[in-house]
């Protein structure tokens, strides 16, 4: 990819189109956890059934739409700055977000952009330059001469998880498809919701399955990125086979018994797998279902690595389930008291990779990722732009409702065929 080339033509900022609150928006700890990892680069593929269509992504429409979503979702419009006593936290200032026009140089086409893997030349390519990087939102439309269009965007992980990234792709979309009619859902911006207890106390069960203070080596050898896709039928079967448990800690166990062999793990190593849980239902009393921000607690499940690559597959997903299902309200209190107390805004992040005996895996399943309809057609693909941690993957439904799942691996360059040869070979 680095013979494409993209001509940026337009860049600007576009503010709330009403007055929104100015203020210092307080971050929670579980936000103060990603505040370090700057932004999360996706796109979302578009094509238009007539490339001359004047009107496909028109920008005067749709820099309306994203004016008036910038209303109700005012933090996107501000600036992660640091407070008197150094906590981040977001200036709502209405500086407004980073918008880029660009036009990509060449023929190439939606369905070659389709092919390509998240890397760093994809994200040099479709994501603006944020700078300076308090920015908390960028948008880039690059128009390509097939008639597509590729909407990049980069939200700052410090104002939202995934849920409340694809509720505003959600809203702006609607804004922008149907205007002042469109139904929408305000955000909740209360993130005192989730601060920590005073004293903070944390159970004495809970780091059993709490992910400890995360550690990140440099790595020894080059990384590899991959998209493995399994079928509707296998991962019907995969569940059957795990008894009956859920499309997440099915296709988890898997690729972490696939993992353990294609690593060459000793088998008396303790090995991990770690996993973003949403907390907003498992609260007492639930946080509204349209709470704005971080609202992630990451657990894992741990065992001898030779037990996890030789068990049964039911065994290694009971143990992905046992830690869900132990989330309660007080494990989430506990986790928000223990990531106070660590000074999580001091933990070390970066494009670092987990030591080879952990592996995070982060799920999208089930998420309205291919909502985002501005007017001119649902996306035929969405997906992040670049994936830079070693040991992490992210699941993801498969374009075009086919309820196949993809799964996006960025693993030791040395271990991933072998992951992937394995991985069908189970199927």
């Amino acid at each position: 990819m680095d013979y494409l080339k993209v001509q940026v033509v337009e860049s600007s900022f576009v503010v709330p189109s009403e007055p929104t609150p100015t203020k210092a928006l307080w971050l929670s700890c579980l936000d103060m956890v990603q505040s370090n990892k700057a932004h999360t680069p996706t796109i979302h593929l578009y094509s238009s059934n007539d490339a001359a269509a004047a009107d496909f992504f028109d920008l005067g429409r749709l820099k309306k739409a994203t004016a008036k979503a910038l209303v109700a979702f005012y933090p996107l419009a501000g600036r992660l700055v640091d407070s008197d006593d150094g906590r981040k936290e977001i200036s709502c200032n209405g500086e407004g977000a980073l918008f880029v026009v660009a036009r990509a140089d060449g023929d190439l086409t939606i369905d070659e952009v389709k092919k390509f893997k998240p890397s760093p030349e994809l994200r040099r390519l479709f994501i603006p330059l944020i700078e300076p990087s308090s920015i908390i939102m960028a948008i880039q439309v690059t128009f390509l001469k097939c008639g597509g269009v590729v909407l990049g965007t980069a939200i700052h992980h410090a104002a939202t998880d995934v849920s409340s990234a694809f509720h505003f792709f959600q809203t702006w979309s609607a804004f922008c498809k149907h205007g002042d009619s469109a139904a929408v859902e305000l955000p909740c911006h209360d993130r005192t919701l989730l601060r920590a207890r005073s004293p903070p106390t944390v159970h004495p069960d809970a780091l059993s399955t709490l992910q400890p203070r995360l550690v990140l080596t440099e790595p020894e050898g080059p990384l590899a990125i991959e998209i493995f896709t399994i079928s509707r039928d296998h991962v019907a079967s995969l569940k059957q086979l795990c008894g009956g448990t859920s499309t997440f800690c099915a296709v988890s166990a898997l690729i972490w018994q696939c993992a353990c062999v294609a690593r060459r793990i000793p088998p008396d190593s303790q090995v991990r797998v770690m996993f973003p849980a949403d907390v907003r239902r498992r609260m007492r009393p639930p946080l509204p279902t349209h709470y704005f921000g971080n609202a992630v607690i990451r657990l894992y499940a741990a065992g001898p690595a030779g037990d996890i690559g030789t068990a049964a597959l039911a065994s290694v997903a009971a143990r992905i389930k046992g830690a869900v299902e132990r989330m309660d309200d007080e494990l989430v209190r506990s986790a928000i008291d223990y990531y106070e107390m660590a000074e999580t805004n001091k933990r070390r992040t970066g494009t670092g990779i987990l030591p080879p005996t952990d592996l995070n895996i982060t799920s999208w399943l089930g998420r309205p990722q291919h909502d985002a309809d501005f007017g001119w057609g649902k996306p035929q693909s969405m997906s992040r732009a670049e994936s830079v941690r070693g040991g992490s993957m992210h699941l993801m439904n498969d374009d075009g409702g086919t309820g196949n799942v993809r799964v996006l691996v960025c693993l030791e360059a040395e271990n991933i065929k072998e992951l992937g040869r394995l991985l069908y070979a189970k199927l």
